[in-house]
C-alpha cells in the first residue's frame, strides 16, 4: 500500500527538485497541471526564483538573469495526497525537499529574503578599486596581463590600466568586470 502524506490545511511554500536545465520547463508543466487537474486550491503558485546580474559578453556589459536555486523549483501548496502526487508525477520532478517522502516547508524568513533577492531592480555594479591598486585582466584582447590602475570611473564602472607592453607603459581602458585585484 501506498504511503500516506501528512494531510495538512496550512499553505507553505515547499522545495521541489527538479532535472538541471529544466526549472523553468518544470514550472511551466506544473502550472499547465494544476490547471487541468483543478488543483488550483490546493497548489497556489510555482517560481523559479532568479536574479540579475551584471556580466561581460563581447566586450559589452550585459543583464543576464539566473537561477539562484539551479534544480530547485518553490511550490505553494497545501499538501495533501493529491497534490504531492500531482507535483511529484511532473515530468522531470526528481522529489520534494524534506524528509523520507515527506516534504518539510521553506520558513517564512527564508521565503521573505528569497522573495526580496527576486524582485530586486536592476543590478548596481560597485568597484572595489582604487588608483595605484595591481590589476589582472580576466576578460578581453589583454587577458591575463597585469597592469596599475591609473583612473576610476565609479559612475560608467570603467577604468584605465597601465599595462607594460613593448617596454612601456600603455593605457587601456576596461570595464571594471574585466579585472580582478591581485
Amino acid at each position: 500500500m501506498a504511503k500516506q502524506h501528512p494531510i495538512s490545511t496550512e499553505k507553505n511554500w515547499y522545495v521541489i527538485h527538479s532535472v538541471s536545465g529544466l526549472e523553468d520547463n518544470v514550472a511551466q508543466n506544473l502550472k499547465k497541471r494544476i490547471e487541468s487537474l483543478s488543483m488550483e486550491d490546493y497548489i497556489f503558485d510555482v517560481i523559479v526564483p532568479k536574479e540579475k546580474k551584471i556580466k561581460i559578453k563581447n566586450g559589452k556589459r550585459v543583464t543576464v538573469e539566473e537561477r539562484i536555486f539551479p534544480g530547485y523549483v518553490f511550490v505553494e501548496m497545501i499538501v495533501t495526497d493529491n497534490s504531492w502526487y500531482v507535483v511529484r508525477n511532473t515530468p522531470n520532478v526528481t522529489g520534494f525537499i524534506g524528509a523520507g517522502t515527506t516534504p518539510i516547508p521553506v520558513s517564512p524568513d527564508e521565503m521573505h529574503f528569497i522573495e526580496k533577492k527576486v524582485t530586486k531592480e536592476e543590478p548596481k555594479y560597485t568597484l572595489n578599486i582604487d588608483v595605484d591598486d595591481l590589476v589582472k585582466i580576466t576578460d578581453g584582447p589583454f587577458k591575463d596581463f597585469e597592469g596599475k590602475v591609473s583612473e576610476v570611473d565609479d559612475a560608467k564602472g570603467k577604468l584605465k590600466v597601465l599595462v607594460n607592453m613593448f617596454g612601456r607603459n600603455t593605457p587601456v581602458e576596461l570595464d571594471s568586470l574585466q579585472i580582478k585585484k591581485v
